[in-house]
């Protein structure tokens, strides 16, 4: 059996226990705090949801580019330079939140961006070489 994308999958094998721990935290906050929907002007809550929530919003886009360029035939040494952006990047900000770490906190953004344009750009490689190849 050939794996298409084997490291956009272990990429998401990896980002889903940080996925977890982040849900878990609200999911924590939420039973401590009494509070079904919203924050109850909890800033604890409010942070939990923001790292849920920042996470829920990158993470699936950053896999979206990943996927593409592998499975199109970008260089895997390049597929895996944004892996190693997008999860040093997020494990950063998993920390940096709570501990309200602003500069880690701007450094993990970095990284998450990074892994943003670096993954489109693995996603130009094939298609520049099927246009213009």
């Amino acid at each position: 059996m050939k794996i298409l994308a084997p490291v956009t999958a272990l990429t998401v094998v990896i980002l889903v226990p940080i996925y977890i721990r982040l849900a878990l935290a609200v999911i924590g906050k939420r039973k401590a705090h009494l509070v079904a929907v919203g924050t109850g002007n909890h800033e604890d809550l409010e942070t939990a949801i923001r790292a849920h929530g920042n996470f829920s919003e990158y993470v699936p886009f950053a896999l979206l580019l990943m996927l593409g360029a592998e499975v199109n035939g970008s260089p895997v040494w390049f597929v895996a330079l944004v892996a190693a952006m997008l999860v040093s990047g997020r494990l950063l900000h998993a920390a940096a939140i709570p501990a309200g770490n602003i500069p880690k906190r701007v450094k993990a953004m970095k990284l998450t961006f990074g892994a943003l344009v670096f993954g489109a750009v693995a996603n130009l490689i094939p298609l520049a070489g099927a246009v213009f190849g």
